[in-house]
């Protein structure tokens, strides 16, 4: 009589030890972000952060924000390239955070694969630590959890959630602009991680272009472009509000420039953009004509060569400038704020772009 084998995890294509061994493997990049305040090693149940370090503010304020990178994974994939994709996430959870003048403090992240390979998995969790060190937080946790049959074996997502701290008295926003306030652009690496849904239809599916294909105006390859980890700009902002009076940020993700700084725009306010002040890098020329994609399309889905923005009183423009540039920050004036007109819409963009 034959013996009947039983379903298992592993049958159904759950790989355990492969997560212990992708737990084993990233332990080391973890440890690198560790600041004083977290208690305990990688493995526990729950991250722990010592909150009597908050005692030094006297109203404290916690931030959070999560977020992930889009189908920008899909280009790490296809290039099997997996330690800079978490420099994105630690820039997209913690620069929203930093917006309100926050001082990131921790973060977890969730990986979600097809199939657990340890390696890959490590490098991940590698570049996630190493943006969690750009941002000066601690990586204190995170799940990887392996869904044979919903992805492929080579698939995964990214996801991560963050939290910062801020003095109530110190909190950034629309409340503190004001008329003749100074717009200063951040200058972006490139695209970051946004709109590569629409990147990928008009370079792969309109224009035909390989990730491989090397691209003479982007002095390398398009995929090596199209990984270029998002920027962080975490300390550089807390460096700001430091040195000089910020009013607010805004940080430029998806719905472009002008929709994210009308975030934190006051009502009777406006801010203008000059486009004349900067030159966008080539990637956007490339995707606007790859696929006739219209101005204000690209200006609503990609961040034009802008990161961040700081809104500063006009007297500080030079304290603000010489701080970002002393930090290796390119940085420039590239809008002002005034009073709202009839059909002002809170932020617009004006003028041509510099070539």
């Amino acid at each position: 009589m034959s013996e009947t084998t039983g379903a298992s995890y592993a049958s159904a294509g759950v790989d355990i030890e492969a997560g212990d061994r992708a737990v084993e493997l990233m332990k080391e990049w973890v440890k690198k972000t560790q600041r004083p305040e977290v208690l305990g090693g990688l493995g526990g149940f729950a991250g722990l952060f010592d909150a009597s370090a908050l005692k030094r503010y006297e109203r404290p304020l916690l931030a959070s924000a999560t977020d992930g990178v889009g189908t920008k994974v899909d280009i790490a994939r296809q290039m099997g390239v997996y330690d800079t994709i978490g420099h994105d996430l630690v820039a997209m959870v913690m620069d929203d955070i930093v917006v309100c003048g926050a001082e990131p403090l921790f973060m977890t992240d969730y990986i979600c694969v097809g199939k657990v390979h340890p390696e890959r998995v490590a490098a991940i969790v590698k570049g996630i630590a190493e943006g969690c060190v750009l941002a000066g937080c601690a990586l204190v946790g995170g799940e990887t959890a392996e869904h044979p049959g919903l992805l492929g074996p080579d698939d995964f997502d990214v996801a991560g959630a963050g939290t910062g701290v801020v003095e109530y008295d110190r909190l950034l926003g629309a409340d503190r602009i004001r008329t003749g306030d100074a717009v200063i652009a951040m200058a972006s690496s490139g695209l970051h991680s946004n709109g590569y849904s629409l990147v990928r239809h008009v370079l792969f599916d309109r224009a035909g272009m390989s990730l491989d294909q090397r691209v003479e105006e982007l002095g390398r390859t398009l995929g090596e472009e199209l990984l270029e980890p998002t920027k962080i700009y975490s300390l550089d902002c807390l460096a700001l509000t430091r040195t000089t009076d910020v009013h607010a940020y805004s940080h430029i993700t998806g719905g472009g420039l002008a929709a994210n700084l009308a975030r934190v725009i006051p009502d009777g306010l406006h801010a203008t953009v000059d486009r004349s002040t900067w030159a966008p890098d080539a990637i956007f020329d490339l995707v606007g004509k790859a696929g006739q994609v219209e101005r204000l399309e690209l200006e609503k889905t990609l961040n034009m060569g802008v990161g961040m923005m700081a809104v500063v009183p006009a007297d500080s423009v030079d304290v603000a400038l010489t701080t970002l540039a002393d930090r290796g920050v390119e940085a420039w004036v590239a809008g002002e704020i005034t009073e709202r007109g009839a059909h002002a819409t809170g932020a617009e963009l004006v003028g041509d772009y510099a070539k």
